[in-house]
């Protein structure tokens, strides 16, 4: 009992440690660390490994910088960058992951100026506007992105050191502006940028859209990410977000909150809506990066092939393009469950194909519940079931708990496209595990210990891992107890000893009280002592034993065949036969670990004890290998008997009946029986005194 007390108190203990977690009232910092483990391995194993030809990057790769120069490159470039890829490749949507926050250098513009005001100025057959305007590149490229579904990238700051401007460059348009969250009485716990740094003023001016392509540093490797940053109460967009919801037509983010709510805060937040298409996030409008695959799951295109036109046109044509690269030195690199160093503009086409196509994983609400009822679960069965199993069974069922958790998360992952937590649950059955162990290999040996110290001198080792394997807490304090007790004597051994060396007579001793003792263990009973040639033994403690007296009638029957086998082995030696009396009583008697400070013996006690001494002593008398008492005989079926007298016995004043099993009924011959029966007819003539 001790044991399922021990494994219900861990568990409940275990089970409140991880609920705790679960419920972030004390994170556990290594169980976060194995949950993110866990979650990259679900991730790489169930990526699509697919590409998505929506999504080109236009990349800035080695040969571009060898073929066009070091970046950055002349804004009139960009600007033929851009015209081509609308005016030629009719591209739907182009994003630059790349920031413009400084002008392009203006000396050219100003030697002209002063070519222009020079007093020979007007002797020169120059278009000085038309000159200038060539040098002019900034305006050229902001020319170039207007009307056009262009955005422009920009940085928010979620710190502002004291030695920097708070803000530079300028702002898109809001996505969201604070009034309309105001009206709609929407309370959402938005990441706050401090600061930005924009597109310089004329470029983002020139088009209506511009996204933040910088996030908050949330972890080392780059999971999650807000789709929705504020920013002085105005709420703006993500580059992945930005580029989905252009090319799906620009409609409008609707906040979903859950069913039945009224609050539109944080807490009840549960989804973005962009058209048709539903974006699972926090209360923070955080959502879980998607893995479309391994570095490449989207098409890239050499940035100066599209300036030379060696592009063909079904490669560009009505996709979503963006403005990345993969050059060496210009390596925009972010540390990712994919990879550790994953270029950032596929980060952010991750984030677009997944809401093109609803690949979006979700951790709602209800995964606490979901993962408490787990906890709940695993914990009682480990508690429970398992300690009843047997050492073997225990571990399969174990592993197999362990694979039932994987699975049934894995089934939640792939056909729910929901993210439930699967650390807590494995860690708990780990650690369950390792205390059963270590429960039966370090608590439960020194019970076997105590159990053996206590009782292997009475009973057999069988008997003593029987009374462990039962869990049965044994005490040696005296209690009364319905038992059966035994007592063997050799008939006249006196003679026997005196006629024997005492070197042959201790291995006679031996001969005989080793098959004896081997018997009574054999049947579940327990060795009191040896008393010279006696030996006295009773069943039903420390175990208890319902068929006691069948037990120890079993025991003297083979007693006595035994000692037929013994006397033709020491006939062969030249000692003389052995013939054994055998007494048997059963009812109660007191049983535990009696006598002295000095010395203490596990023993029984009491009249019924005495019986059984007295019973053994009759054999002689009365001609019978064994006797036994009427309480015995009443306990006792299937075996042949017979009715030997009834008498007064010393210390009892109503006078017993005494009987003599002579052998098993299936045993018993028909000439047996008729004696018998004839000893029985004798023996009514003789009490009517006939």
């Amino acid at each position: 009992m001790k044991k399922h007390w021990f494994h219900l108190g861990a568990g409940a203990l275990l089970f409140l440690l991880m609920a705790l977690h679960a419920s972030r009232q004390l994170p556990m910092p290594l169980i976060e660390e194995v949950e993110e483990y866990v979650y990259d391995a679900r991730l790489r194993y169930t990526m699509p490994n697919t590409v998505d030809d929506r999504i080109v990057v236009i990349d800035l790769d080695e040969r571009s910088l060898g073929e066009q120069g070091h970046w950055p490159w002349t804004r009139d470039k960009l600007a033929d960058l851009v015209n081509i890829l609308f005016d030629e490749y009719y591209v739907r949507v182009f994003a630059f992951d790349v920031l413009f926050a400084e002008t392009d250098e203006a000396s050219a513009i100003s030697v002209i100026d002063q070519l222009r005001n020079h007093a020979n100025a007007d002797s020169l057959s120059v278009d000085w506007d038309e000159l200038e305007y060539q040098w002019q590149t900034d305006s050229q490229f902001a020319e170039a992105v207007i009307a056009r579904d262009v955005i422009m990238g920009f940085v928010f700051k979620q710190f502002v050191p004291e030695d920097e401007p708070a803000t530079s460059g300028t702002l898109p348009i809001p996505t969201i502006f604070r009034e309309q969250l105001e009206a709609e009485s929407i309370d959402i716990p938005f990441y706050e940028a401090k600061g930005y740094v924009g597109a310089f003023d004329e470029l983002q001016n020139a088009t209506e859209f511009g996204a933040f392509f910088s996030y908050p540093r949330l972890d080392d490797v780059t999971r999650i990410s807000p789709l929705l940053q504020e920013y002085d109460g105005n709420i703006y967009e993500s580059l992945g977000l930005a580029m989905a919801r252009l090319y799906l037509g620009n409609p409008p983010i609707v906040f979903e909150f859950a069913e039945g709510t009224t609050k539109k805060t944080g807490l009840n937040l549960e989804a973005l809506r962009v058209g048709d298409r539903r974006i699972p996030v926090d209360e923070k409008t955080q959502a879980y990066i998607p893995g479309r695959g391994v570095q490449g799951s989207f098409p890239y295109v050499s940035a100066t092939d599209v300036l030379n036109r060696r592009v063909s046109l079904e490669r560009l044509e009505d996709k979503l393009v963006m403005l990345g690269t993969s050059a060496a030195g210009l390596l925009d690199l972010r540390a990712t469950p994919v990879g550790e160093a994953y270029i950032g503009a596929e980060v952010h086409a991750n984030i677009a194909s997944a809401i093109l196509d609803e690949r979006f994983m979700s951790s709602p609400p209800y995964a606490l519940g979901i993962e408490l009822l787990q906890l709940l679960t695993n914990v009682l069965l480990l508690a429970v079931l398992i300690p009843l199993l047997s050492a073997a069974w225990a571990a399969i069922a174990i592993l197999a708990m362990l694979v039932v958790n994987v699975a049934l998360n894995f089934y939640f992952w792939n056909a729910q496209q929901l993210i439930l937590p699967l650390a807590s649950n494995l860690i708990l059955i780990g650690f369950m595990a390792f205390l059963q162990i270590s429960f039966d290999y370090f608590i439960e040996s020194r019970r076997k210990e105590r159990l053996g110290r206590l009782f292997g001198q009475y009973i057999p080792v069988e008997l003593v891992e029987e009374i462990d394997a039962s869990g049965e807490e044994l005490s040696l304090e005296g209690e009364n107890r319905e038992m059966s007790v035994l007592f063997s004597d050799v008939r006249g051994f006196t003679t026997i000893s005196e006629g024997l060396d005492p070197i042959v007579l201790t291995q006679l001793m031996n001969e005989f009280l080793t098959p004896i003792t081997r018997i009574i263990h054999d049947s579940r009973g327990t060795i009191d002592k040896y008393m010279g040639d006696a030996v006295m033994a009773f069943w039903g403690a420390p175990l208890r034993d319902e068929n006691h007296a069948t037990n120890a009638v079993d025991a003297a029957l083979e007693m006595i065949e035994e000692m037929k086998i013994v006397t033709e082995e020491f006939a062969a030696k030249d000692w003389p036969p052995i013939k054994v009396g055998i007494g048997i009583a059963s009812g109660p008697m007191n049983v535990g670990n009696m006598g002295s400070t000095f010395r203490m013996a596990y023993t029984v006690m009491g009249d019924t004890v005495n019986l059984g001494s007295r019973l053994e002593g009759m054999t002689k008398m009365y001609g019978a290998n064994l006797i036994v008492s009427e309480e015995t005989h009443a306990m006792i079926s299937g075996y042949t008997t017979r009715e030997l007298d009834t008498l007064r016995v010393k210390g009892k004043l109503q006078p017993i009946t005494i009987f003599e099993p002579v052998c098993r009924e299936e045993d018993a011959s028909q000439e047996l029986v008729a004696e018998i029966d004839q000893f029985h007819v004798g023996l009514a003539h003789y009490r009517k005194q006939e």
